[in-house]
Order: structure tokens, then sequence, then C-alpha cells
């Protein structure tokens, strides 16, 4: 599946801070340590049942964010994500609609591609669909069974495979969860504690059997389709290896998505860690209520670009709050987003001398090297417009570094 274009940047003069990051299993910001010239990055992708809403744009933005800092520190990235094109949300969506789920599918991918085009977001290298990785899946399937860590259940007309929570023995260190929060998010978050022949109500289902009216995939253990974690398993470490250094993903996914995703990966690849930093990004709220798609308070990309929303300016918005927070998307947010691109884009044209825009950039990269602190950054650069005008100096050469730095690093054009 083909991704979209990548966005053009230019190399920022000075020298880059390596990066620092909130690790969701150790709990803690650590510096990342990248091994050899290339870093490794696994980005859950979208089901695509429904436009891409500013809670999906979060997320994404911040690891375009990630990406733009290991560009800046000299790194290749190599970068994937799926996309949950088998699903039943999607199924759902598309019986409602009268309309074929393929057909949905196909149009809802086509409409992110277009949004992360519009918000400059870097592609990732490998874009994959849950369909088109059907064989690595069953083969990650069968490795499970092969080595005990999964297991039939008993019922002859649906006989689903399940993986065992028992198969690592780090179970849970991704999240931190208490097993009676893995309860509770576990019966929240599309798990199915009651279903008969589990072995454990926690164990994650990895293969589901063959319903009618379902789609179906012939494997080694028969008709049926992947669950949810193991197609991120599979895409991830088909592409990046068995242990590689950051997943990412929103909170909401620490717990089951990204700890059975984990535990899957390193029972079948007899590796002790599957991401060597598990980053996540907080909930984007609407009036003070999480943006979801069930609630229907949604604030999509395309319609706020639509009705003339400079995509810089939906960034900054975003950005005004830090990543791993929960925070509110207004009317108010938007406005003063767009105010301070109008006093960016201004002062950029008198922007001082060069010698002080090197130490504007400086602070900038400072504050995003240390777990992407975009308010502070934001601060930087605001305290740098409003003495900016009144500049005794000032030259193109400032100019043309300073949009250059503000581009390359934040994504936003000035």
């Amino acid at each position: 599946m083909h991704s979209w274009p990548v966005p053009h940047i230019d190399s920022v003069p000075g020298a880059p801070s390596p990066l620092h990051l909130y690790d969701s299993a150790d709990e803690e910001v650590k510096k990342l340590n990248i091994k050899g010239e290339t870093a490794t990055m696994y980005v859950c992708g979208i089901t695509p049942y429904d436009s891409t809403h500013l809670g999906h744009a979060a997320t994404y933005l911040t690891f375009d964010l990630i990406y733009r800092q290991l560009l800046d520190n000299g790194y290749k990235v190599n970068y994937a994500q799926n996309i949950t094109d088998v699903d039943d949300p999607l199924f759902e969506r598309a019986e409602r609609d009268g309309v074929d789920w393929r057909e949905l599918g196909t149009s809802q991918i086509n409409l992110f591609r277009s949004d992360m085009e519009l918000l400059s977001v870097f592609p990732p290298q490998h874009f994959v669909g849950a369909m088109e990785a059907i064989d690595e899946i069953t083969e990650m399937v069968q490795a499970l069974l092969d080595a005990g860590a999964a297991y039939v259940v008993d019922d002859p007309e649906y006989p689903d495979i399940y993986a065992s929570i028992e198969a690592t023995k780090n179970f849970g260190y991704e999240s931190n969860y208490s097993r009676e929060q893995m309860e509770a998010f576990f019966a929240e978050r599309g798990g199915d504690p009651e279903r008969p022949g589990k072995r454990d109500p926690l164990d994650a289902l990895i293969w589901r059997a063959h319903r009618e009216g379902e789609p179906a995939w012939e494997s080694p253990f028969g008709p049926g389709r992947p669950g949810w974690h193991i197609e991120c398993s599979a895409i991830a470490t088909n592409r990046l290896g068995s242990s590689f250094d950051i997943q990412g993903g929103g909170s909401d996914l620490k717990f089951p998505h990204h700890e059975f995703s984990a535990a899957h990966a390193e029972a079948a690849l007899g590796v002790n860690r599957m991401a060597q930093s598990y980053v996540h990004t907080g909930m984007i709220g609407l009036e003070g209520t999480k943006m979801s798609k069930s609630l229907g308070n949604l604030v999509f990309v395309h319609k706020l670009v639509e009705a003339g929303v400079d995509p810089s300016a939906i960034r900054l918005g975003v950005f005004s709050g830090h990543y791993r927070e929960d925070r509110d998307w207004s009317d108010e947010v938007l406005r003063t987003a767009q105010e301070r691109l109008v006093r960016w884009r201004a002062a950029s044209r008198n922007p001082g001398t060069i010698e002080e825009i090197k130490e504007v950039i400086h602070n900038v990269r400072i504050a995003l090297a240390e777990d992407l602190d975009t308010p502070r950054a934001i601060a930087v650069l605001d305290q740098w417009a409003e003495r900016a005008p009144g500049a005794a100096e000032a030259s193109e050469e400032a100019s043309d570094v300073l949009r250059t730095a503000v581009n390359s690093l934040l994504g936003v054009r000035l």
C-alpha cells in the first residue's frame, strides 16, 4: 500500500540535541540509544471507517516530531505503520451505510493520506494493510502455537486461537497496570473476557475462525481472520526486526493492544523486549470530553482546511499542549494558534541578527529534545517574535535560517 509524499525539509544550522522520550514501560524520560545509522519506529495506524479527526492527527503529529528530531540528529528513519483494514468497526459502519466494507476502507484510507499530506506529516516507508500481511500473520500465529504460547479453544464450531498471558515472564511490563486495571480495560477495549474455553479471561484472540458473513482467509488452522494485536506484531517485526527502537500510539493503546503486541512478538521470536521505548500520546478532548467516533464529538482535519484554516495553525494548536497530556481542542485554541502564526510570519520578515536567530534555534532544539516539550519551544519563538520587530539589524540570511528551522523542526511554514 502506498503512503503519501515526503515533505521537503532542509538541514538546520547548528548542533542538534539528542532526543529524550518518556518510556511508558520504564516510566521515565530517557535518552534514545540508537544503534547504527538508522532509527526504527512503529506507530499503530487507523481503522479506516471514518475521517481523520484531531485525536488521530495529534498522535501522528507527535511521531512526525520524533521523526524530525531523529533526522536533525543525523539518523535515517525506518518507519512502519499498519492499517487495520479488516475489523468489526469497519464492517459495522459499512453495513450501517449500505456500502461495501472494502470501498469504505479505501475511501477513508485515501482521506487519511490526504490529511497527513496537508499537515506535512512524514510518511512511513512501510504502510501496510492487514489484508496485505495475512501470510506473515499466520506464520506468527503458527510460531506461537509451536512454542506453546497459544492454544485453540475447545469449540468445534468456532475453533478460535488465543495467546496466553503466561507466554512471557514479563507480561504487564509495558503498561504497568494492575490485574484489576487490565481486566477493566480489556473489557472496554475490544477484549472478550467471557469467551468460553479460554484459559484466562485476559488471553487475547490471535485468529478468529470463520463466521458466516465475515471475510476469511485460508490458513494452516482453517479459514478465518487475524486478531488485532498480532497484526501489529507481525507487521512491525517483519519490517523493523524482532526488537526495534520505538513503538507508539495513543495512551488508550497501552493495554491491551501494545501490551499484547509486544508479548506476541517476544514469545514468537524469543526476545526479551520488543521496543526500546514505548511512547504514548494523550487524548484530545472537545469541551472537556474525549474526542471519539462513538460520541460523535469530532473535529475533522479536512473540514478545518476546507474552511480556510492553515495546516500550520492546526499543528501549532496541537503543539500548544504537551503530547503526553490529555488536552482540549476548542475555537479558542485554534484562534490563538492562528494569531500566533500571523505574528511569527510577520516577525520572520525582520527576525534579528543571524547570531540571535541561531540562539533561538538552539533553544527550540533543547526544548524539543526534552520529551518533545512543544509548549516550551513555542514560548521560545513567542519571545523572539515579541522583540524581533524592534531588532536593529536584520538580514535575508537570518530570515531564511529561521524559516528553515521552524519548518524542519516543527513542520510549521513561515
